[in-house]
């Protein structure tokens, strides 16, 4: 039977292309020319997992989670990608296995989805137990394995884009910082990364206030924030790294009685379930975090079924959903 690699070979493309478009994967961009091509040459060669709707029902993988569960509820962004992968397993009649790191390996597995920040270690002894790992939210590319992660670049773009139609010229930043659980290893903040390199030369980022994400955290940085700065210092706009940490700081501006936008704007990041029912209603990067979770399931289902490499990365997509505070 033809292979994914054949497919690709008389395709004249690369086999990650001819995997996502005959699993109809929404997220990819490629010509109607080169898609017709796929089909044709998949066609031609007797091809026909395509035409499946459903895998095998025996399929049993596991997910692995860097968030505890109480973490999960401080910033609910990886409980609704969470939500994602196990609305997309249920679907297709796929075990889903809840691991922990610390006992990997006496579950039986086929594949594994790994939810979350990791660091070599812990990369290692995923993979000593399992050889098809899909990461979530993180891009392990650079280690050999697929991930699905967001399209930072558009993201900011987007933030940008939205700073300059407004005519903010100070930007702060209610940046939030993370660790990898065994190494307790930094992670690198490529919001705070993109967003500066697309940032209009007259507008300039004035602050960075540094905290962890969840509503508590940025209710106290932003509320130390207005006791020591006067009015007349004040950003015009801040960027919040999340949902979570820009609901706490509502609640802040919302004490000291700042008019938002006015005094100063908001824009966060996630589009959690909450940002649209906040006062004043959160304007927001919105993260398809049920597709994540979906599409993450369908790649690892790729990985098993078919002979292709292990290391696609797919990047999602974000949309501006302008609200109130802005």
């Amino acid at each position: 039977m033809a292979t994914i690699k054949d497919i690709a070979n008389k395709a004249g493309v690369s086999p990650a292309a001819v995997s996502r478009v005959l699993n109809h994967d929404a997220t990819l961009s490629i010509n109607e020319e080169t898609k017709r091509r796929i089909f044709e040459v998949a066609e031609a060669l007797n091809y026909t997992k395509h035409h499946k709707k459903k895998p095998k029902q025996t399929k049993r993988i596991g997910l692995i989670q860097w968030y505890q569960p109480e973490e999960e509820l401080e910033d609910i962004y990886y409980l609704a990608i969470r939500l994602g992968i196990e609305k997309r397993a249920e679907e297709l009649s796929v075990e889903l296995v809840k691991c922990e790191m610390d006992s990997l390996g006496k579950e039986e597995i086929d594949g594994l989805l790994a939810l979350g920040k990791f660091d070599e270690v812990e990369i290692k002894k995923m993979s000593d137990v399992v050889e098809t790992i899909v990461f979530i939210d993180f891009d392990a590319s650079h280690y050999g394995f697929s991930s699905v992660i967001v399209d930072m670049n558009q993201a900011m773009s987007l933030v940008a884009g939205l700073i300059e139609e407004k005519g903010y010229q100070s930007v702060g930043i209610l940046q939030g910082l993370e660790y990898t659980k065994t190494l307790h290893e930094p992670i690198e903040d490529y919001r705070l990364n993109k967003l500066t390199h697309q940032l209009p030369q007259n507008v300039t980022i004035d602050t960075v206030l540094q905290t962890t994400f969840s509503v508590e955290s940025g209710y106290k940085i932003m509320k130390d924030y207005l006791e020591g700065t006067f009015p007349e210092k004040f950003v015009d706009i801040f960027f919040a790294e999340s949902d979570a940490i820009a609901v706490g700081a509502l609640r802040a501006l919302n004490e000291k009685g700042i008019k938002i936008p006015k005094d100063i704007a908001l824009v966060s990041f996630n589009d959690i379930s909450v940002a649209k029912y906040v006062t004043p209603s959160l304007t927001t990067i919105h993260v398809p975090t049920e597709s994540m979770g979906s599409i993450a399931v369908n790649q690892l289902l790729m990985l098993l079924d078919d002979d292709i490499p292990t290391s696609i990365k797919v990047e999602v997509e974000t949309l501006l959903m302008k609200r109130q505070t802005h």
